[in-house]
């Protein structure tokens, strides 16, 4: 297709900066990579502190919590105050743009494009939520789409029967930073953010109980877990490798022979799994959310979500799976290229139903800066 040029609207919890610290920010960061691969002027608005190769507007100076940390912030005036001033400001800026591709989690932006006519493909990420549940339904147009990384994604935002302009785009790994092994060294690897509804200790449970050593990584964001659940189990055979780099990162989970996922929520994706996964490590994995989607049928082995002696057997089940093909079937389903197709199609749909409005509407709503402005004061206000 033709260059565009693409605003991608992130989340601002944390910055799109390496070493990740989630799924949310590895993905941001692979999609503007991707897109100005392909050609595309491509945008990033985030927050100020993130680190990338494309073209930053920055949100807020720094991430949100450094400032109003989520765990004693989350669902308080003053942090949503914050996040309501951050978009709302950006909101007249994306009529400038062919096309928005937005993963803020946040209600304005769809809410926006809807009154104004912007393209925009909305990427769903979490377990609905009041406020960007009632955005979406609310904002259902033509020219806007929304994707979701599984199927029990996106059905649990369309409980009672989907949009038509909503669908699964898996998230996509670079295949080319993640290096397939044909033979594991023995050992598991746990990788993730260190918080209780990640569940790292029981896959330290479970490793003791296969007799396999494991070590653990990621950032730590619950100190008092990390010091009372996990701690206690860190032995010579079970340790944690601190928070590191996606490349050294990728290169033990290549050299593992089995990696351990033990997700507690309602797991979106897993996208350390399909990382897992891409370098021919099977998974070992609670059957949880999105899980058994990302997994398939040559990926690795599920356990009940909570039951530490079924992830016992799962890790048995995991290491008797033939690494190559593995990889093969990871590479052939998530990879970064099918993500980035399918995400233009969406983009061309979205543009093409865009055009079709703005020749019926183009009187009845005006210049399209200031029907933006206008919208995002209306928004600002009503909701």
């Amino acid at each position: 297709m033709r260059p565009l040029r693409i605003a991608v609207l992130a989340h601002i919890r944390h910055p799109i900066a390496e070493p990740f610290r989630g799924g949310m920010e590895a993905h941001a960061h692979q999609l503007v990579h991707g897109l100005a691969d392909r050609g595309h002027d491509v945008t990033l608005f985030a927050s100020g502190d993130s680190v990338v190769d494309v073209a930053l507007r920055p949100l807020v100076p720094e991430h949100y919590d450094a400032v109003y940390p989520w765990h004693d912030f989350h669902g308080t005036d003053a942090l949503n105050a914050h996040l309501d001033a951050a978009f709302e400001d950006c909101l007249p800026e994306l009529a400038g743009f062919d096309v928005v591709h937005n993963n803020s989690l946040h209600r304005f932006p769809p809410r926006h494009a809807h009154s104004v006519g912007i393209p925009m493909i909305t990427s769903l990420h979490v377990p609905p939520f009041g406020a960007l549940q009632r955005a979406v339904h609310y904002a259902d147009a033509p020219w806007i789409r929304y994707t979701a990384c599984s199927d029990h994604l996106l059905q649990s935002y369309w409980p009672d029967g989907m949009t038509h302009r909503a669908c699964v785009v898996p998230n996509g790994i670079d295949t080319s930073r993640w290096p397939v092994s044909q033979r594991g060294n023995g050992e598991a690897v746990w990788a993730g953010r260190i918080t209780p509804n990640k569940a790292p200790h029981m896959a330290a449970h479970a490793a003791r109980m296969a007799g396999i050593p494991l070590t653990i990584f990621g950032v730590i964001e619950h100190e008092d877990y990390f010091k009372d659940e996990l701690r206690p189990l860190l032995s010579q055979n079970i340790r944690y490798g601190g928070h590191v780099s996606s490349d050294d990162l990728a290169s033990v989970v290549s050299a593992a022979s089995v990696f351990v996922f033990t997700p507690l929520w309602d797991e979106p994706f897993g996208l350390v799994a399909a990382e897992a996964m891409m370098c021919g490590t099977p998974v070992a994995a609670f059957d949880k959310g999105g899980v058994r989607e990302v997994i398939g049928e040559t990926g690795g082995a599920l356990a009940a979500a909570g039951d530490t002696q079924a992830l016992t057997g799962a890790i048995a089940q995991a290491l008797s799976k033939d690494r190559l093909a593995v990889a093969r079937d990871a590479r052939f389903r998530l990879s970064a290229e099918r993500m980035l197709s399918a995400y233009e199609a969406h983009y061309s749909a979205a543009m093409d139903a865009a055009k079709v409005e703005n020749r019926v509407s183009t009187f009845e709503r005006g210049d399209s800066k200031s029907a933006s402005a206008s919208a995002a004061s209306r928004i600002a206000m009503n909701l």
